[in-house]
């Protein structure tokens, strides 16, 4: 009796921070602007099919970049001494110190024509080269502001791996292949599958790095839904169709995550 008690707070948050807000995005997905039930709002979400493709492409290519970056140096990381595992875990958090909005905004004045890189660059006689307002100045956005939620869980896995396990692969004549594909991997797939969720789901939403580095030319989903609710083109049902239909992909995403992440501790059981 005394658990259901203490579970009621937590119930009624969920309720009401999550329940009822995925049921408001439902109930306006499936209305027209009479409160009317329509399917209309889906069937548009097509019409912007390029811009939701453009946004999965660079969430998924900036997901891979920090998973490339993270795994390595949370590898490393886990294997120091603890107190130069808490100096560097400051060094990975300090810049998530600072305001999500400035650490954006920096980026613009080291990208743009007259910015840091390029007057750099001037001094060999390169340049000015055109960095600002491209795919790839937000990709670099995405891997710079969510790289440390790659690094941290992946860390967190990494040093509860027993260091005798690889020494015991190594002994029986694995290599460091074998090594890294038979034991480390898998064993360190759950922070993999928890820092693919925490890196991809904020990338492919984002509107701040898009609008402040990709410039009107690279619009992204998140953009999109934000004028829907607060832009000119003021069109709640509209954004919240948009809104469900990222929901569910990334929902597929993330269970093909986690097929990937039983298939990778099947490997290793084999």
């Amino acid at each position: 009796m005394k658990s259901k008690t203490s579970s009621v707070p937590y119930l009624l948050w969920m309720l009401i921070f999550i329940v009822v807000p995925l049921g408001l995005v439902v109930f306006f997905a499936f209305t027209d602007k009479s409160g009317q039930f329509s399917m209309n709002n889906l069937f548009r979400v097509g019409e912007y099919s390029q811009v939701l493709g453009r946004s999965i492409w660079l969430a998924f290519i900036a997901t891979i970049v920090c998973l490339v970056i993270a795994y390595p140096l949370a590898y490393i990381l886990s294997r120091k001494s603890e107190r130069k595992q808490h100096t560097m875990l400051t060094l990975v958090m300090l810049p998530m110190w600072m305001n999500f909005l400035l650490r954006t905004y920096a980026w613009m004045t080291i990208l743009e024509k007259n910015g840091l890189i390029n007057r750099f660059l001037a001094n060999f006689g390169i340049g000015p080269l055109s960095m600002i307002n491209t795919q790839g100045a937000v990709v670099l956005g995405m891997v710079y502001n969510y790289l440390p939620f790659m690094i941290l869980p992946l860390y967190s896995i990494m040093t509860k791996i027993d260091g005798k396990v690889i020494e015991a692969a190594q002994d029986l004549g694995a290599d460091s292949v074998q090594v890294f594909r038979r034991v480390l991997f898998p064993l360190s797939m759950p922070g993999v599958t928890t820092g693919i969720a925490m890196v991809f789901v904020p990338a492919v939403s984002t509107f701040i790095i898009s609008r402040m580095l990709g410039g009107g030319s690279n619009l992204l989903i998140g953009d999109l839904i934000e004028l829907q609710f607060l832009g000119n083109a003021y069109n709640p049902n509209l954004g919240a169709a948009i809104s469900l239909v990222l929901m569910v992909i990334i929902l597929l995403c993330m269970s093909l995550t986690n097929q990937f992440d039983r298939e990778g501790k099947e490997d290793m059981i084999i």
